[in-house]
């Protein structure tokens, strides 16, 4: 199978690292870059990266010129560039897309600058495929509970102007599906938030299998859990189905992960699904079988790639080069089984 193409994420270089007491410091570009390069199963390598958009590994403000320069780093390494993620975070460029108007403001600039910087690697020839991550920026749940019905409607409001943006640029947002942010921490809510924008040809869903599988035991939201604590195959396969069901013709951006039912923070990024080493022996998912349910008819989605998503391993983990192989024998894995011409 050639299709979808196989890409690793640059963010665990990034995501719940820093400067500040207990945390590891950042990864930078280039390293991450090396330790995908060197990763290699029965001659097959990693085809190509998804990026974040921010410090340390981008500077949002980057001139033009600056920008080619990390396309032509990312192309020197033999990758092409497929999804972006957008700094639609307080602290980054963003704000909450459940805020105020200024602060909603803030989270269409984010979107707006993603556009300009994709729109300079498709022009150079570095950026192939792939969408512009976002999500609600609005870190918990608590907030959204005060209420839920107006503050969903709000999220709604910002997607779609964010959608109407991306769109004029030619480009597709994907809502990643993550117990943390609000409104989007659960199936059924996420699913609410697709359906009220209603814009699927500029605005879908991005899987991934570690936080998806928080979904079926509705660890944010108990009313909305399709399995209990000690469930058995026989319950947990039909749930599983059930999700991917209601979620996957909104599915545009797919991410290979394994989690062991665990939540995990580092940073300020804290309470989201724990991601595990693929081969981890606590690890929960059947990876090639649950991604068969997401990958079913992928194609016709638009999708043309998968990444994997190591968010906030160790730094030891990630310097470790048997990490990255097993990593991308596990995708090679679900191409071969799910994977297209």
């Amino acid at each position: 199978m050639s299709a979808p193409k196989l890409h690793n994420a640059m963010w665990p270089g990034l995501v719940g690292k820093g400067d500040d007491e207990g945390q590891e410091p950042p990864i930078s570009l280039e390293h991450m870059l090396d330790l995908t390069a060197a990763a290699e199963v029965d001659g097959q390598k990693f085809d190509g990266i998804d990026y974040f958009l921010f410090l340390p590994h981008t500077n949002p403000e980057a001139s033009d010129d600056e920008l080619k320069g990390i396309a032509d780093l990312i192309q020197g390494k033999g990758f092409d560039i497929g999804s972006l993620v957008a700094p639609v975070w307080p602290g980054t460029v963003g704000d909450s897309a459940m805020g105020n108007e200024e602060q909603r403001g803030k989270f269409l600039d984010a979107v707006k600058m993603a556009c300009r910087i994709a729109k300079i690697f498709n022009e150079h020839g570095a950026r192939k495929r792939g969408v512009i991550r976002i999500d609600s920026a609005e870190f918990g749940v608590e907030k959204w509970r005060e209420d839920a019905a107006a503050n969903t409607a709000t999220i709604v409001d910002t997607f779609k102007e964010a959608a109407t943006i991306a769109a004029n640029h030619g480009e597709r947002l994907a809502a990643e599906g993550e117990i943390c942010w609000a409104g989007m921490h659960n199936w059924k809510d996420m699913l609410d938030v697709l359906e009220g924008v209603g814009m699927p040809e500029a605005l879908g869903f991005q899987a991934d299998l570690a936080h998806t599988y928080l979904y079926t035991l509705g660890y944010n939201a108990p009313e909305h859990a399709l399995v209990q604590e000690g469930y058995t195959d026989d319950e947990f396969w039909p749930a599983y189905e059930q999700m991917t069901d209601n979620l996957r013709p909104w599915t545009i951006d797919f991410h290979v992960a394994q989690n062991d039912g665990e939540v995990h923070g580092a940073g300020d990024h804290d309470k989201t699904g724990k991601h595990c080493l693929a081969d981890d022996p606590n690890g929960k998912l059947d990876i090639t079988r649950c991604a068969g349910y997401w990958l079913k008819d992928a194609a016709d989605r638009g999708i043309e790639h998968i990444c994997w998503d190591g968010c906030m391993f160790p730094n030891a983990t990630l310097e470790t080069p048997s990490t990255w192989n097993t990593i991308l024998k596990s995708m090679i894995d679900v191409r071969e089984a799910h994977g297209w011409e």
